[in-house]
């Protein structure tokens, strides 16, 4: 973490407010969600405001019409440009002001301009780059094997009370299975066995690879894999927001869960999960069975992280004594301050590799 020297764990991080890194995209929303109406969201406590124009293009602005400060999202679509709610004034996708009732001028001044963000759809999300100081570097990230053929796509949108750094950890984060999640994914039992958790850090992505790990003694394992099976499974943290979770059970069971974490606030975001599940019994078996286990494992963890944000919110900073086995937490926070620097990236070399053990 930080200066932390990569041998020393147990050195506590104290820190409250989580790095902001504005040049990234983000998800604003799942694609249909946004429809004919305007719809509102926040990225780093800045109101945006998506709309679709006349050819089904969405659009981002700041929500906020230029005349008296309204809110944008409270108006409609005329169109395809975005009606104010109090005096009617029409903007386009580029924020430019086209049309003032009752005005016989020309409308389009500097003044009366609403800013505009950069918005990709891409795989059944909305995308926004919430940073008006350039362009966009690169797409959005690619979520694996979403809509492949022969797979099962469910998509949610997921709120926590909590920073991008404690909602990536939670999701990565092994050990908490067998006690928060408890006979849904693992199970504290007195005979667990030993593993190699292979840590691999990039200068914007790092993963762990869990080998010789066993099916996942909980229901979703069975129900997934009842004979069992080899299991292959990695996490994965890419910058700025992303997580990933596969796990290859067996030789028809697979499961790639991506999660794109929106920061709203500095402790509140929104993790817009996208599963991709392939499996031995029929995918219309699936889905309800995903749906509802991804909901209650969630859940749990929503609750975790919304008391562990007031604990933080009450000493007024965060203390973070890890171990070995919290094995991306720590290189998650220290890749994300690195980002929020701007400390240039160098070129992919060799990784910093490390192997800890760790019971399961």
């Amino acid at each position: 973490m930080g200066g932390m020297p990569e041998n020393a764990p147990d050195q506590d991080a104290r820190e409250l407010v989580q790095p902001r890194i504005r040049r990234a995209w983000y998800v604003a929303c799942v694609s249909t969600e946004l429809r004919k109406k305007p719809l509102a969201f926040t990225i780093f406590e800045t109101p945006i405001v998506l709309f679709r124009d006349s050819s089904g293009q969405a659009n981002a602005l700041m929500d906020r019409c230029p005349h008296r400060n309204v809110p944008l999202s409270i108006g409609k679509v005329v169109d395809g440009r975005l009606a104010c709610g109090y005096h009617g004034w029409q903007f386009s996708g580029d924020g430019r002001c086209v049309h003032i009732p009752a005005y016989t001028g020309e409308p389009d001044r500097p003044a009366r301009r609403c800013g505009a963000f950069p918005v990709i759809e891409q795989q059944g999300f909305v995308w926004v780059w919430p940073d008006r100081s350039g362009p966009p570097e690169g797409p959005p990230f690619e979520m694996r094997y979403a809509d492949a053929p022969g797979y099962l796509t469910v998509r949610k949108a997921l709120p926590a009370q909590a920073s991008i750094h404690a909602v990536a950890e939670n999701a990565l984060d092994v050990p908490h299975t067998a006690f928060l999640h408890r006979g849904l994914f693992r199970s504290d039992t007195p005979n667990r066995a030993p593993i190699t958790c292979r840590i691999k850090r990039w200068h914007d992505r790092v993963e762990c690879e869990y080998i010789g790990e066993s099916r996942p003694t909980g229901l979703v394992g069975r129900i997934l894999s009842p004979s069992g099976g080899t299991v292959i499974h990695f996490d994965r943290f890419y910058l700025p927001s992303i997580v990933e979770v596969e796990y290859r059970i067996g030789d028809e069971n697979h499961i790639v869960l991506n999660g794109a974490i929106t920061p709203v606030s500095d402790h509140e975001s929104v993790l817009h999960a996208c599963v991709a599940v392939r499996a031995r019994i029929p995918l219309w078996l699936v889905r309800p069975f995903v749906e509802m286990a991804a909901l209650r494992i969630f859940g749990q963890d929503q609750r975790l992280l919304e008391i562990q944000t007031n604990a933080l919110r009450r000493f007024g900073e965060a203390r973070y004594a890890s171990t070995e086995i919290d094995v991306l937490g720590p290189h998650i926070l220290r890749l994300m301050r690195q980002a929020a620097r701007g400390t240039p990236a160098p070129p992919d070399g060799q990784p910093y590799t490390r192997d800890v053990t760790m019971l399961v």
